[in-house]
């Protein structure tokens, strides 16, 4: 049993309730927060949105809405309550709204004019008191953001366009937007009844090969922690959507991985979405009496520990106590951390549950398996039911930076230079892959501005069109 699927592994908040699955450009899929391994005196937060980003999903691809409110936030005592408010907007900007084409050639800089499709955005700092503004600053302002990977065709240096979409704030501060590798690691095909009784599936990586859009933060711990005495911090991350009247109304959130999947039943979800850490008492039931132990009873005969569930809210709504749990705390539905704790030159992928205290519970680093470690405490590890329940995934299928953004490159949406045609595939093309043309072929005729992708269009449908049009139907 030791390879048992978990059943609360829904892409941690990739489409987890009924709302918010229909609209992915304001769905939080995954939030990150921890000591920056290499700047130890600086917290990263990653906040990832719009799920299952198919690499070749052109030509729009992938970008942040217009219409959002891109929230970050973060109680530094404890009360439920945020104190610090990190926003973000963007903006989108076409140079040719006359062509389909997302960049009319290849793209060597953020700025570069053929990247025909870009995004930008604002940055404020919003300091709160209670639920009242007391001071807001613009941190940043028409920050390009990273496109999406469109392929090697198109951006043969990708790497090179990341590099340029980190942007220095004050004090050492860094800011990143702009697409990455989905970092969560797990098997999703556990919604067929959590595989049926059937473990021979498990250890494929749902998630591999998907791309996410990613807003990073990296800020010295002491602009976002209440005092050195008191280094613990919780953090979310929200979307607010602009309505038909111009009001914006929060349509997604997320704090720890996996809550709204598996802890909500679907009454709770879209209402969970909506609701703020302060109001999270009326969900206390949904976590001293969880559905999944009963599930994976029911299916695998592994008897659920008993109720109410006082361990499980003392971990995931409280903090862990001596680690990161704030004094006087108000349970809530936060990601909590202790800054504190110094990052490790070798993470242990179970975090807490075994010894190394700078991992999750205690925030979360991009390398945690959060899937195995969330299973084992769900299942009672805390009380005496020792397991080592997991999904079989124990990484993800790409390696994560060194230094910030700290996520991985993009997958791209087509090799292109690179990819080898069969004889097959030349074949059919013909002349249209060798170049060969005759006077009433005019494959490189364009007028200003189409881009070469476009001429490829138009040149191969004149050839298929003369090379038919004798023919009798």
């Amino acid at each position: 049993m030791a390879t048992l699927a978990p059943g609360e592994a829904a892409a941690s908040s990739h489409r987890e309730a009924p709302l918010i699955s229909g609209t992915p450009q304001y769905d939080n899929t995954d939030l990150y927060a921890f000591v920056s391994p290499d700047h130890p005196d600086t917290t990263t937060i990653v906040a990832n949105w719009i799920p299952f980003e198919e690499p070749a999903g052109g030509p729009n691809f992938f970008p942040f809405a217009e219409d959002a409110q891109y929230d970050i936030h973060v109680d530094n005592n404890g009360d439920a309550q945020g104190d610090l408010l990190f926003r973000y907007t963007f903006k989108t900007h076409v140079k040719n709204k006359k062509t389909f084409l997302y960049n009319t050639g290849a793209v060597e800089s953020l700025d570069d004019p053929d990247l025909n499709v870009t995004q930008t955005y604002d940055l404020e700092l919003v300091k709160l008191k209670g639920r009242k503004e007391v001071h807001r600053t613009k941190l940043a302002d028409d920050v390009p953001v990273a496109p999406s990977n469109v392929g090697k065709a198109s951006m043969p240096d990708y790497r090179k366009l990341r590099d340029q979409a980190v942007y220095h704030l004050p004090n050492g501060a860094k800011s990143f937007a702009g697409q990455a590798d989905d970092p969560f690691f797990l098997d999703l095909r556990v919604f067929d009844l959590l595989y049926g009784g059937d473990l021979s599936e498990v250890g494929n990586d749902t998630l591999k090969g998907y791309n996410v859009n990613s807003i990073a933060l990296q800020l010295p711990t002491d602009l976002i922690t209440e005092s050195s005495h008191q280094p613990v911090v919780g953090i979310w991350s929200t979307t607010q959507r602009r309505n038909a009247q111009g009001y914006y109304t929060q349509v997604s959130r997320l704090g720890n991985p996996l809550v709204n999947e598996v802890v909500n039943p679907l009454k709770d979800k879209d209402t969970f979405n909506a609701s703020t850490p302060r109001d999270d008492a009326r969900f206390l039931k949904n976590v001293t009496n969880p559905e999944l132990p009963k599930l994976i009873e029911a299916i695998y005969k592994i008897k659920a520990p008993t109720e109410p569930r006082n361990d499980l809210v003392d971990v995931f709504l409280k903090g862990v106590k001596g680690l990161n749990q704030p004094p006087y705390v108000t349970p809530a539905e936060e990601l909590r951390l202790n800054t504190s704790v110094k990052p490790t030159m070798h993470p242990k992928r179970l975090g807490v549950l075994d010894g190394d205290n700078a991992g999750f519970p205690n925030g979360r680093r991009l390398t945690d398996d959060v899937i195995d470690a969330s299973l084992q405490v769900v299942e009672g590890e805390l009380v005496g039911s020792k397991n080592d329940l997991g999904d079989a995934v124990d990484k993800n299928d790409k390696d994560f930076e060194k230094s910030f953004p700290y996520v991985a490159l993009p997958t791209e949406g087509s090799r292109g230079s690179t990819a080898k045609t069969d004889a097959a595939v030349r074949s059919q093309l013909g002349d249209a892959l060798t170049g060969s043309s005759t006077s009433d072929t005019p494959l490189i005729a364009a007028s200003a501005g189409a881009g070469a992708a476009g001429i490829l269009l138009v040149g191969g449908g004149l050839l298929w069109w003369r090379r038919t049009r004798g023919r009798a139907y």
